[in-house]
Formats: structure tokens, C-alpha cells, sequence
């Protein structure tokens, strides 16, 4: 297997979202991790001349549900490619009114409403807190926002705060109300703890988030189906597959954003009692640091 470092940038495809029709596909590696399989074969791709991770969240034929990603294996096998910045695509309920089925989102904050997920890289030996007061990369955000409003044909809109259910069923009304009241603007089950997890590597993450229904707080709505759902994620995936060559090109090749060294004065264990074992398992991650 040929061995890469050098990939600098991965895309993180959600529902519907299972190959990059416009890339060149080089190779296909089967990455074994510290934390089990990825979800998933990464395909190397060429798009615009640039060199590009992909990785199907869910895999291919869509078998793993929200609660059951590898997220951290993800995560970490990017980061084995030299990966430095994720473009994340979800599919989204919308919890406003003025953000309609079919239009694109860029969070910029996040609830975690999960639980019983792997949401860390530290523990078993090793403790860290890192800065997660704005969880999604302003730099590559702002990069992402200028290119989908120069050619996307749909509705974007620039801000909002995505909550994080545990799924895989659909809220309930009274959730959704909630979720609305409290100010929230989309509803997903996917990006945490990826957005975490990817701050704690070092890595800039945003997420395009897409919307295909008005989740069930509208009294008018029936609920939210997966016919529904499929219909409007169709219109968007054709969307996105679009727009990703243009997404990818102008992704500039400098990382000095402040998410490079999110980890540096986040591990609070004395240097002297993490075992070799730890050490081995988080080279890639925290070597510097160790």
C-alpha cells in the first residue's frame, strides 16, 4: 500500500454522500488505527489539481447509524494522511422558519445532545481539555462561505447554531419545540463528536449543513419521513457534488489558523506519569507535546 503524509485537506461526505463523481480516484487504503476501522475505505482523490482525502461518514451502502461512527478512528486516520482541514456535509432538519428545505447552512455553534459516544482522544492515562468555545474553524468557515455564495444556486445561510441529537429516530414535537426555543437553528446527529474530535488533532473543521425538512415543530407538518428527507437530500447532494470542485480549489494551502496548536497547553498530566503505551497510542497526535 502506498504510503501518504501529504494530503492536505479531506472531505467528510454525510447521507447520500458515498463518492465525488468529478474526482480522479488514485487509490483506495485501508487504514487500521489505536481506535479500530474507519467507517469506511478512504478514497484518494485529484480535484482541480489538488490532492484530496474523501471518507463516506456512514459508509458506502449507508450500514453505520449516528451512535455507531468510529468517529475517532476517522479522525485519526485523516490525520495519518497529513490531513489538516475537514469539509464536513450533513443533511439537517431546519428549526427556523426563514431556513426552507434545500438550503445550505454553516454552523458556527453546536449543542451536544448525545451521549454514550467516544468523544475524546484523552482518558485512560492521559488527561486534556482543550478550547471548544467556538467549535467550528472560523478561517476555512469564512473560505467555505465566499465560494458557496459565488456559486452555489441555492440559499445560504452564514450563521447558526446546530444541535447535536443522539437520533437515529426523530424528535418529538415537544423536542423540537424545544430545541427552537432555546434559539437553535438546525438539528443533525452527526457532527459531534467530530467537530470535537477534530479540534483536539489540530485540525480545521466546518460543516456544510443541508436541510431537508422543517424537523416537526411546525403544527402544520406531519412530521418529519424519510421520504421526505431523501427527496430534498437528492436536490442537495446534486448541489454539493456541484459546487465541491470550486470548494476545493480555493481552500488555500496555508495552516496557521489558531486550530494548529488547539492541544498545545491542553494536557494537564504530568509528563512523567503517561505510560509508554499512551505515548505510542497518541504519537501522531500529541508527540510534540510528549
Amino acid at each position: 500500500m502506498k504510503k501518504y503524509t501529504d494530503i492536505k485537506t479531506a472531505v467528510i461526505g454525510g447521507s447520500g454522500i458515498y463518492n465525488i463523481e468529478a474526482a480522479e480516484v488514485l487509490d483506495e487504503i485501508n487504514i487500521n488505527t489505536p481506535f479500530g476501522k474507519p467507517s469506511d475505505l478512504i478514497t484518494v482523490c485529484s480535484i482541480e489539481g489538488k490532492k484530496i482525502a474523501f471518507l463516506p461518514r456512514h459508509g458506502r451502502g449507508h450500514f453505520l447509524l449516528p451512535g455507531e461512527l468510529p468517529v475517532r478512528a476517522n479522525i485519526w486516520a485523516l490525520k495519518s494522511l497529513g490531513v489538516q482541514k475537514i469539509i464536513a456535509v450533513s443533511a439537517v432538519g431546519s428549526l427556523k422558519e426563514e431556513i426552507a428545505p434545500c438550503d445550505f447552512v454553516m454552523p458556527d455553534q453546536i449543542i451536544d445532545r448525545t451521549h454514550g459516544r467516544e468523544s475524546t482522544f484523552f482518558g485512560s492515562g492521559i488527561v486534556g481539555h482543550i478550547s471548544f468555545a467556538e467549535p467550528f474553524c472560523s478561517c476555512l468557515r469564512s473560505n467555505l462561505l465566499t465560494t458557496l455564495k459565488n456559486k452555489s444556486s441555492v440559499k445560504i445561510h452564514e450563521r447558526g447554531i446546530y444541535v447535536c441529537m443522539q437520533g437515529p429516530a426523530f424528535s418529538t414535537r415537544a423536542e423540537s419545540l424545544l430545541h427552537k426555543n432555546w434559539g437553535a437553528s438546525v438539528i443533525g446527529m452527526t457532527a459531534l463528536p467530530e467537530a470535537k474530535l477534530a479540534r483536539e488533532a489540530e485540525m480545521c473543521y466546518a460543516l456544510i449543513a443541508m436541510s431537508t425538512d422543517y424537523d416537526c415543530w411546525k403544527e402544520e407538518e406531519k412530521g418529519v419521513t424519510l421520504e421526505m428527507v431523501i427527496r430534498h437530500m437528492n436536490a442537495n447532494v446534486a448541489e454539493i457534488k456541484n459546487i465541491l470542485p470550486a470548494l476545493i480549489k480555493n481552500i488555500p494551502e496555508d495552516h496557521n489558523c489558531a486550530c494548529t496548536h488547539a492541544a498545545r497547553d491542553a494536557i494537564f498530566t504530568d509528563r512523567k506519569k503517561i505510560s509508554g503505551a499512551v505515548r505510542k497510542r497518541l504519537d501522531l497526535l500529541y508527540g510534540k507535546y510528549l
